[in-house]
Order: C-alpha cells, then structure tokens, then sequence
C-alpha cells in the first residue's frame, strides 16, 4: 500500500492521477489517496509516519524539514499559484500602477483572511505585510479551511483573502469579486507546490518514486497541453465541481510543469531567508536538506515547462 497525501487544489496532477489504472499497475501497489484541509496537516500526518508521499506547498514542508520531519521534495508541480482576491469597491493593482504598497494600505484597520498559519499565501502575505510597515496595522486571520475565507468576505467579516486560484473562482461564484493582485505581482516565480517523499521511501523503494514522477509528468503535460481535457477529468474526481469551473481555475496561472528548474529552486531559498525572518524557522536550510534531484534529473532532465509560451 502506498498512501499519498493532497489537497483540494484543483490544478495538482493527483486528481488526474487518482483514477489512472496505470499507476497502480506500474507501481504494483494499492494507492490510499488522501485529503488534507492544509500543509501543514499533511507534515504532521509525515511525521506520525502516515504518508509515503504529499503533493503540498514548499513552506510548510521547510518548517517540518526544519523541526525535523523526514521529507524531501523530489519534484515540481506549478508556480506562482498565489492570488489576493475581494470587493470590487477597493481598487486593484493594476489600477495603483502596480504599486504593492498603496493595494495592501487599503486594508488598514481591516482583516485579509488566508489558509494556515506556515501556507506558502500565509507566508507571502507576512512577507509583504512586513516589508511595508503593515503587519500591526493590517489583521491576519488563519483559515483551516480556504472556502471560509470567500464566505467570510462575503459577509463582510474580511475584506479580502489570499490563496490559491481556485479560492479565486469559488469566490466569483458566492459574489461579484475580483482578482486584486494576480500571481506573478504578489511573487514571481514561486514554488507553489511539490511533490515531497518520506525518506526512508527514498532509500529502500526508489523505483517507486521513480515510477510515481513518470506519471505525475504526464499528468503535468496533459495539463499544460490538453487543459480541457484535463478539467474533463478532474471534474470527475472532484465531483461537488464543473468541468467549466475547473476550466476557469487552470486559466488563472498556467504554468505547470515538474521540473526542480533554478527559478524554482531559487525561488525556494528566498522563502527559506523569510520563514527565517519571520521566525517560522530556526535557521537557514541548505538546498540538499530541502531537495533531492536524483530522481527528477532522470525523469525530466530537458529544460522546464514552467513559463514556455
């Protein structure tokens, strides 16, 4: 039995995966798919030793990897996956001329929801919130759940959110909202999932893991190249959603790809001096206690897909 940790992110290869008979019968195990609300549940479930593999954002894997669970990230899976979204009565970045500080002062004295406390958006959020002199005058609220945060703004308990692209679009489906900082202005280039082992995974089964990436790049290639088909087929897996609502969240920031590229590796170390900074961490990780590249150097070794035009 393999048993294999995800979100409800949308856009992750798990649910193209998920009902691929190929996997099973090339991995010769019976896979136990399961659901996590955050992060950083799921580097608790690595710790009680109850996940082989966890498809999560690069944060929270970095504070577990720095309180000593045993993981490290194999692979890639997609960039710049975080969105600010609220009311169309505040104004958008686009229209303060790309002026970061001037769209986030809007919500002095107001509240921003986001996911988990250590989520690559909480994380983000902080960052920003420091760098402009606004962490005491701007209230950050932790959800375990991201759709709380859509209602919550909604009823006007917020008055804006930060996470994913599918929290954008389940947004627009409760009210008329709008993208107030897209992903490549809140950070460029960021690792916004990967695919992370238990070591001892990575030591006695690597022809596991070997097989594992082959399908999840295919999965990958299917969603860069063939996004309709992919939505067809997600939407299946996640059945509360739409093929056209799946639609919707892949156009947001389409940039999926496997790859432990420089940017994305790079990418990684700035989070690594922030989660520092802000005392997520106790110290600074190097890169080899963070990635292991040997098995992604076989599976895709060509250059990366993450911004291919």
């Amino acid at each position: 039995m393999l048993t294999i940790g995800h979100l409800s992110t949308a856009y992750h290869t798990n649910f193209i995966l998920m009902r691929n008979k190929d996997i099973k019968n090339d991995l010769k195990k019976e896979i136990n798919w399961i659901l996590f609300g955050t992060g950083p549940e799921m580097v608790q479930a690595f710790k009680n030793e109850e996940l082989d593999i966890g498809y999560m954002g690069l944060p929270p894997a970095i504070i577990g990897i720095d309180n000593g669970v045993p993981i490290k990230c194999v692979a890639g899976g997609h960039i710049e996956g975080t969105v600010m979204i609220g009311k169309k009565r505040y104004k958008n970045i686009s229209h303060l001329n790309g002026n970061m500080y001037e769209t986030l002062a809007q919500y002095k004295g107001k509240a921003i929801g986001v996911p988990s406390k250590g989520s690559i958006h909480d994380v983000i959020l902080n960052h920003y919130l420091e760098k402009y002199d606004l962490l005491n005058k701007i209230k950050v609220k932790n959800y375990k759940q991201a759709e709380f945060i859509s209602i919550d703004i909604e009823k006007n308990t917020l008055e804006a959110g930060v996470g994913t692209p599918s929290l954008a679009v389940f947004t627009s489906t409760i009210f008329d909202s709008q993208i107030i900082i897209p992903p490549y202005f809140l950070w460029p280039y960021n690792p916004s999932y990967g695919i992370f082992i238990r070591k001892n995974l990575i030591e006695y089964h690597p022809e596991v893991i070997l097989k594992f990436l082959i399908h999840h790049k295919k999965a990958s290639l299917l969603l860069r190249n063939s996004p309709i088909q992919a939505a067809k087929i997600i939407s299946k897996n996640i059945k509360i959603i739409s093929k056209s609502y799946v639609e919707s969240v892949l156009k947001i920031s389409p940039k999926y790809c496997i790859s432990l590229s420089e940017g994305y590796v790079n990418s990684t170390i700035e989070f690594v001096k922030i989660l520092f900074s802000l005392n997520y961490i106790k110290r600074i990780l190097k890169i080899k206690e963070i990635f292991n590249f040997k098995f992604i150097n076989q599976v895709h070794p060509e250059s990366e897909h993450y911004r291919v035009k």
